[in-house]
């Protein structure tokens, strides 16, 4: 089992968003360079959403300004709509990552829009990509990210085939990864074999990613179940700190040190310093105020003689 799985850190973006306190760009910059410090190589690092609604990532430009590009490392920037498409663009993110929702409920929530006028906006988003001024150096690629995949807090239940046609139609835009996630952490490991497989079927040529949290204790057994069904890229919070301020009840994502020691233990590869990110928890646990929820933060890796 030497597979690599490539774990995209989230934390400084999807950890910090839910936190109550509210952290200068200069300490999230910080974040992370720890990160990277520990072997994250891919780090949703910033939002680029209006600060009025999620003030925990305001300066988004002012991170990045503090990130000069290094080779092998790739920078993430969330964005909403077709202006926060606009704002990365302004900077060095080297991926832009489009949130979306499988329901209308959570759509018209989150961003004000329909899943009709969320496809809409993506389409307009690919076509824009070749003309992008304005973006120091090659145009970043692009991804996207479906919300409540496996349960919407305003519309219940997500079927299958309603997954499955919402990946088909991004797939069918030309945008080569889509991450499923499960903003309110009700997946079960089941039910991801199920719906990673009509999302592969759905889209052949995409990379899929999966995005767990672990409201219900279920985060760690729905990756596992993730990386049975052939999938190689996961999204992890270091500490398993965050949420979702416009999802009711969501708590943390699963915790980057925790996953890596599951999978390593197993025998998988992710280039992670388990030691370091356990220090890096503990340390944006100081700066939010409350300690990290984190297993490993707590307990430590496997105990040295």
């Amino acid at each position: 089992m030497s597979r690599p799985i490539t774990i995209v850190e989230v934390g400084p973006r999807d950890g910090l968003q839910n936190e109550a306190a509210i952290l200068e760009p200069a300490v999230r910059a910080d974040l992370v360079r720890r990160l990277e410090a520990a072997g994250a190589r891919r780090i949703e690092a910033v939002s680029f959403v209006h600060p009025e609604y999620v003030p925990q990532m305001a300066g988004a430009e002012e991170v990045m300004a503090a990130l000069p590009r290094e080779a092998g490392r790739s920078r993430i920037g969330l964005v909403l709509n077709g202006k926060g498409y606009d704002r990365a663009l302004g900077t060095a993110v080297d991926e832009v990552n489009v949130a979306m929702s499988v329901t209308d409920g959570f759509g018209l929530k989150n961003q004000g829009l329909t899943v009709d006028r969320q496809v809409q906006m993506l389409a307009d988003i690919v076509a824009g990509r070749a003309n992008a001024e304005g973006h120091p150096g090659a145009t970043p690629s692009l991804s996207a990210t479906l919300s409540c995949v496996w349960g919407c807090p305003f519309d219940g239940e997500v079927g299958v085939d309603q997954v499955a046609d919402l990946v088909g139609r991004i797939a069918e835009l030309g945008v080569g990864e889509i991450a499923l996630a499960d903003t309110i952490g009700v997946g079960d490991p089941w039910s991801v074999t199920r719906k990673v497989e009509a999302a592969r079927k759905a889209a052949p040529g995409a990379t899929l990613r999966l995005h767990f949290h672990d409201t219900r204790n279920t985060g760690l057994a729905n990756a596992y179940a993730g990386v049975e069904a052939g999938v190689d890229v996961l999204d992890a919070s270091v500490g398993g700190i965050g949420g979702c301020p416009f999802a009711p009840g969501a708590t943390g994502n699963i915790a980057t040190e925790d996953l890596v020691y599951m999978l390593e233990r197993a025998g998988y590869s992710t280039g992670y310093d388990l030691d370091g990110l356990i220090e890096t928890a503990r340390w944006i646990g100081e700066k939010i105020g409350r300690p990290a929820p984190s297993a490993l933060s707590r307990a430590g890796g496997w105990p040295r003689g």
